[in-house]
C-alpha cells in the first residue's frame, strides 16, 4: 500500500496512457491504419480493389457494400485463395465495426495478400458516409 501512495503519479500516468491507446478502438475506429470510406471508394474505382465482407451471413444479408463478396471471418483462411486468385489485387475487408476486418487483414497478409486493408469503422462508417448499400 505504501508503494501505491508513494508512486501515485506514475500509476496515474500509466493509466492515462493506456486509456489513450485504447480510445480509438473503443470509438469503433477499427485500429491504426484503417481505410476511410472515401479511400476505399478510390481504391475500388482506381485500382479495382475487391471488397470482402467478413460478417456472418445474416449481417451480410442485412446490408453490405455493393459488389462485396461474403466470406465470414471463420472461413477466410480456407476460402480467400479461391475467391481472389491474384495476390497482388488490393483487398478491402469490411465488417460491422472494423474490429473483425482488422483481424481479417492479418489473416489475408499471412496468406500473401500484402495489399489487404480494413475499412476503418466498418459498415457503420460506410453508412455514415451515405455510400451505397445492397441487401441480399
Amino acid at each position: 500500500m505504501s508503494f501505491l501512495l508513494a508512486n501515485w503519479m506514475l500509476i496515474l500516468v500509466a493509466l492515462v496512457s493506456g486509456g489513450m491507446l485504447l480510445a480509438p478502438m473503443l470509438r469503433g475506429g477499427g485500429g491504426v491504419g484503417g481505410l476511410t470510406p472515401a479511400g476505399a471508394v478510390q481504391l475500388i474505382n482506381r485500382d479495382k480493389a475487391v471488397v470482402i465482407d467478413v460478417c456472418e451471413p445474416g449481417e451480410y444479408a442485412a446490408g453490405h457494400v455493393v459488389g462485396a463478396r461474403s466470406i465470414p471471418l471463420a472461413d477466410l483462411e480456407a476460402k480467400l485463395p479461391g475467391a481472389v486468385k491474384n495476390k497482388a489485387t488490393p483487398l478491402v475487408l469490411v465488417c460491422a465495426s472494423g474490429m473483425r476486418s482488422s483481424r481479417a487483414v492479418a489473416v489475408a497478409r499471412k496468406l500473401g495478400y500484402e495489399n489487404a486493408q480494413s475499412l476503418s469503422g466498418g459498415m457503420k462508417s460506410w453508412r455514415e458516409a451515405n455510400l451505397p448499400i445492397e441487401k441480399a
